[in-house]
């Protein structure tokens, strides 16, 4: 079966003008403005997307697939993501992790989800670890996870300047990150250490003293650094010396209130203060509680984040702060890909996974997607559900 999509504006993320695909089973097999066989290839369907932009499926680098959450008790344990989410929100690609609760959860649990995830026609990956050190590894360690379980990529997430985290030595942070530095050296992967910075004080401190070490800034994936303004500060300072920032989209009134940055201010703010695009992702903490606590630390709000977050804040960051499309492709899809090496994911080019999404051009609302070739949404319905929705 072939698809041939025809006529639609692409953003691949670099704009390619009116052009045209095709798509053989799960990939990109063509890519130009005239199809030579469009009147010859047998079982070819084709759609007419005049009007249209195509881009790039949404790569979440932040999902905690198998829930999260249980900082307010076991009731509070939030739920696992569904396949219909990822579709409403076009995300063709998560990487799932662990946060808080590795007591409940396991590493085994979530590559077993990441597999799930993967069966019903989605791209998955995983981090090993959780908020804690030391890690509770599968294989006896951070880097023979990493270097031996495929869907592991990294370490994390990690947390720093939080008092839910395992306050970690310096040295102890550092030593992860050379252990996930090797595992993906050995297996070809990232090897990345997503590290979640809480409200503390303390902020960024080791990550700028790991840019003083042998260890690279790429190494590391630090979220959540729109929370508030002061960590956001040290973001844009980070950011402008060569490391990478993740942008959480996922929010609540109540935490823009008390100060947290709104993603698509940041993004405008951090391009502003000279931070590429190449180093800048949203993710959206899917299915991750989202606790509020007072100054006594104690528990006084919870809510769930959305992977449907992402493209919300794209549309409404386009619209507010007149950015290039090419420039929210690259932080809603193209950055994570490259940063996490996730092969074939982040592009529209030949021979490249066919995850695509094809946007009204007025309004950029949703109206088909594609993951690994297969139709998921058509004129913004979707067609597909999960096993047990």
């Amino acid at each position: 079966m072939f698809i041939l999509i025809k006529n639609a504006d692409i953003y691949a993320p670099e704009p390619l003008g009116i052009s045209s695909l095709l798509i053989s089973h799960d990939k990109i097999a063509w890519l130009g403005k005239n199809f030579p066989a469009e009147a010859t290839l047998p079982d070819l369907e084709i759609i007419d997307a005049a009007g249209k932009i195509l881009i790039p499926g949404i790569v979440d680098g932040h999902v905690h697939v198998i829930g999260g959450g249980g900082e307010g008790g076991f009731a509070t344990r939030t739920s696992e993501l569904v396949l219909s989410d990822m579709v409403k929100g076009g995300v063709t690609t998560v990487v799932g992790l662990l946060g808080t609760d590795d007591v409940t959860r396991s590493t085994g649990a979530l590559i077993a989800k990441t597999n799930a995830i993967r069966a019903e026609g989605m791209s998955a990956w995983a981090m090993t670890g959780s908020y804690q050190l030391p890690v509770k590894s599968l294989c006896g360690g951070v880097r023979d996870d990493i270097a031996l379980l495929e869907p592991v990529i990294g370490v994390g997430e990690v947390a720093l300047s939080d008092h839910r985290s395992s306050q970690p030595t310096f040295e102890e942070f550092m030593r992860l990150a050379a252990a996930a530095r090797v595992g993906g050296m050995l297996s070809g992967k990232a090897g990345v250490v997503n590290v979640h910075l809480g409200d503390a004080p303390s902020g960024l401190d080791y990550l700028f003293r790991a840019a003083e070490t042998e260890i690279p800034p790429s190494q590391f994936i630090p979220t959540h650094m729109n929370r508030n303004p002061e960590l956001f500060k040290e973001a844009c300072r980070y950011g402008a010396m060569g490391g990478y920032v993740d942008l959480t989209t996922s929010t609540t009134p109540q935490f823009l209130e008390e100060g947290e940055v709104e993603c698509g201010r940041a993004l405008a703010e951090l391009l502003a203060a000279g931070v590429p695009a190449e180093r800048i992702s949203f993710s959206s903490d899917g299915q991750g509680s989202m606790p509020a606590f007072d100054a006594a630390g104690n528990l006084t709000g919870l809510t769930i984040g959305r992977v449907t977050s992402i493209f919300e804040t794209m549309r409404s960051t386009v619209k507010n702060y007149d950015l290039p499309l090419e420039t929210m492709v690259r932080v809603v899809s193209t950055t994570a890909a490259d940063h996490c090496k996730l092969p074939g994911k982040g592009h529209i080019k030949e021979g490249y996974d066919a995850d695509l999404i094809l946007l009204e051009a007025d309004g950029l609302g949703l109206n088909t997607l594609f993951a690994r070739g297969r139709k998921m949404m058509s004129g913004g319905r979707p067609l597909v559900k999960g096993t047990f929705e």
